[in-house]
């Protein structure tokens, strides 16, 4: 999560929100980082929709007139303030309203949103995410290149894997 939080400060996004759930307490800890405003999500047991309802509300709250947001997810070992960046110059290079990133065979996070899909982002239910938005809007939406973004830790037995990379 460290490092997750300290590639998205160092970016060019400017306003870092973190939402937390189950252990809130404990991971807020964790968070050193000055320029992040951690936010405890208390319907975390929904899954990651209310994640992202809670961030964004925190983000329009904070800054209502940004333009879009950034959803990324806490175990992606190989995400880069660089690769952050490049979503937010493919954004205004193509003009699309959703980035995603292209693992190869998949999409997925770190995905970044303009605010025309702000309503939809903020009626998300349940355990998906914003993977259904995503799929309703193929249309709407560039990528760009993160091949080691399928990789992530979530057990002792991955980041063992990573520490042997």
């Amino acid at each position: 999560m460290r490092h997750a939080v300290q590639e998205a400060t160092i970016s060019n996004a400017s306003n870092v929100i973190v939402a937390l759930g189950a252990n809130a307490g404990l991971l807020g800890k964790e968070i050193i980082e000055r320029k992040v405003q951690v936010i405890e999500n208390a319907e975390w047991a929904e899954g990651m929709a209310s994640s992202v309802r809670s961030g964004l509300n925190a983000l329009l709250k904070t800054n209502p007139s940004v333009d879009a947001v950034i959803f990324m997810v806490c175990d992606q070992p190989y995400v880069s303030a660089s690769l952050l960046n490049d979503l937010i110059t493919k954004q205004r290079e193509t003009g699309k309203p959703i980035v995603t990133s292209n693992y190869g065979e998949a999409t997925g996070p770190p995905a970044l949103f303009h605010k025309i899909i702000f309503p939809e982002l903020l009626q998300l239910k349940g355990d998906a995410g914003a993977r259904k938005i995503i799929q309703q809007n193929t249309n709407e939406v560039a990528t760009i290149s993160f091949p080691k973004g399928s990789i992530d830790i979530d057990t002792l037995a991955d980041y063992e894997t990573l520490q042997k990379d």
